[in-house]
């Protein structure tokens, strides 16, 4: 008969006191709906208690940026309604599995029975969590979230609309590209031109649409009128990589009488605006993720495969999906032609194999994002022309790392690039 394990007098005590309390909690709460007792560190500084109510969201629907009643395109609105929700004081945005892609917003509803909210430029399809404390979170059922209208190409230099004082000089402003991919040569560029006869004050912000964040701020005290002024950013801020998300650029200038003009409102998601990926699917070309075989942890002789194969012609167009520098470089039988990437302001490292001839690259060489580094081949142990693709985590590839299965990246990256 195995040997049972007996509780002290002292630990029967104590969990009676405990039995005691709590049926003591449950009595107070009687008739006040269902609610969470809050621990004491969290209540008010009497060092009491409090009661919060268990939010109830039942309905979710689309207010503004709508693709239907349900699905709502990212810089929108959402009505979440319910009971209990006066003590809401965040939503989260769950997107998929896990945390990384969690966007989290401030909320103060206005009633007990709906919150406004909007949703964040970055935010993707999935539950809510409507959060009033620690112990009372309640999650609603997944939202449609498609993707922000696209920024208005304006690369060249056309007049602004924003709002402007009587009497202050015209602008023109221009956005070299509406993508920027972390790493890439060069960064994104804005230009400007001032209007009128005297010189202006400038002041140039970056601004993070996401969550109204401000980046970098430019002043110049004195810009000649007619004259094209060019900044450039390169996707880093004070703390390092700048997360993913849309940007924009505002222009704001002050003439000598103190007129004031901008060339945009803070809230329109396109003009000057840009999207900031840290990444970028590094085929070029047409392409498919094959059968299962193709997959990470397939089956192989002696092995299991520790990439993800995409297949594409031969030829095509191969990028670094992010810039780092060439690790090792090399023929192998079974890999063929194959680079290997430590990533700049990353951990990990990317390798690429089955390349259709030598890449230009050399170990050493330093490599942009989306910069050319080989062609789409079959070469080494390949039976049809296709990438080999893998990511390793640190210290990184067969150098005391471990492959993952990178197939996720490469859709995420696919989808926007």
């Amino acid at each position: 008969m195995p040997a049972r394990t007996f509780r002290s007098s002292d630990d029967s005590d104590r969990s009676y006191s405990r039995l005691r309390a709590a049926r003591a909690g449950l009595t107070a709460c009687a008739g006040l709906g269902v609610a969470v007792l809050v621990p004491a560190s969290a209540a008010a500084q009497n060092g009491g208690t409090t009661y919060v109510a268990m939010p109830k969201p039942s309905k979710i629907a689309c207010v503004s940026s709508c693709e239907s009643k349900t699905a709502v395109r990212g810089g929108g609105a959402i009505k979440v309604s319910g009971k209990q929700l006066s003590g809401v004081s965040k939503v989260i945005f769950t997107g998929g599995r896990g945390t990384n892609d969690n966007v989290e917003v401030k909320v103060d509803p206005a009633s007990d029975r709906a919150i406004k909210l909007k949703v964040p430029m970055g935010a993707r399809s999935g539950p809510l969590m409507v959060w009033a404390g620690e112990r009372a979170q309640a999650k609603t059922k997944a939202v449609k979230i498609m993707p922000p209208p696209p920024p208005v190409k304006n690369a060249e230099l056309t007049p602004s609309s924003g709002p402007a004082d009587p009497g202050a000089p015209p602008l023109e402003t221009g956005t070299s590209d509406t993508k920027l991919f972390y790493g890439e040569r060069g960064g994104v560029e804005f230009r400007y031109r001032v209007g009128g006869a005297a010189p202006v004050k400038a002041v140039v912000t970056l601004a993070r649409q996401n969550d109204g964040a401000i980046i970098q701020t430019w002043e110049a005290p004195s810009v000649a009128p007619g004259t094209i002024q060019s900044i450039r950013w390169e996707g880093q801020t004070t703390e390092g990589v700048a997360p993913e998300g849309r940007y924009m650029f505002l222009l704001s200038v002050t003439d000598g009488s103190g007129a004031v003009a901008r060339s945009a409102g803070v809230d329109n998601p396109q003009r000057d605006a840009f999207d900031l990926w840290h990444f970028v699917f590094p085929i070029r070309g047409a392409h498919n993720y094959g059968q299962s075989g193709a997959r990470f942890g397939a089956g192989r002789s002696g092995h299991t495969h520790q990439g993800q194969d995409v297949m594409a012609q031969c030829g095509t167009k191969l990028v670094a999906a992010r810039a780092g520098v060439v690790k090792f470089k090399g023929y192998q039988g079974n890999a063929g032609n194959y680079v290997v990437i430590d990533l700049d302001d990353d951990d990990r490292d990317q390798a690429y194999m089955h390349l259709a001839s030598a890449s230009p690259l050399d170990k050493g060489d330093h490599v942009y994002t989306n910069q050319f580094i080989g062609p789409v081949g079959d070469t080494g142990d390949a039976s049809a022309c296709h990438l080999h693709f893998e990511e390793w985590s640190a210290p990184g590839w067969y150098d005391g790392g471990s492959p993952f299965d990178p197939l996720g990246d490469l859709q995420a990256w696919d989808a926007y690039s």
